[in-house]
């Protein structure tokens, strides 16, 4: 027997080694599609929102602006340009103290908009249970609520 088989260790590393290898192949083609679908998602609706956060800044920005833009025939003349700077002021004032709120608290406003989507699917689970109630349908398939089983169900509500 010339040929000589290879110490088993050796056999077992390079099966390692092409395991690793299969693996970083497996996990590349999975990034790469997952960028791919990113781009596409972002193609077709849009940039992602930020975090709610960023998002928080973003509307006060817009209500400062649309403060200070707002000229009320209210205040009439003489005291429209006062009115102006009042509310501007008013509009600084509230903006200094929500600025650093978000600074130093940036996580609690995403936790803060995650209990609030909780919050919404539940009040839409209880509502779509009890409008079913009321009407009398029965729930299509994937929509929620109870399969309709062999026996009539009677409310006695």
């Amino acid at each position: 027997m010339s040929e000589q088989l290879p110490p088993s260790d050796a056999a077992d590393e390079a099966v390692d080694e092409v395991r690793a290898t299969d693996a970083d192949a497996w996990a590349t083609a999975c990034a790469e599609d997952l960028a791919e679908e990113k781009a596409r998602r972002r193609a077709s609706y849009g940039p992602p929102p930020g975090s709610a956060a960023e998002e928080l800044r973003k509307l006060v920005d817009a209500v400062t602006d649309k403060l200070s833009s707002i000229q009320s025939p209210l205040f009439g003349a003489v005291a429209g340009p006062a009115a102006q700077q009042v509310v501007q002021q008013v509009v600084q004032q509230a903006k200094a103290a929500v600025e650093p709120v978000i600074e130093r608290n940036p996580d609690v406003f995403d936790h803060l908009a995650a209990a609030g989507n909780e919050l919404l699917a539940a009040y839409r689970s209880a509502v779509q249970a009890q409008e079913q109630r009321w009407t009398g349908r029965d729930p299509k398939p994937g929509e929620g609520g109870e399969e309709p089983g062999p026996g009539e169900r009677i409310d006695l509500d």
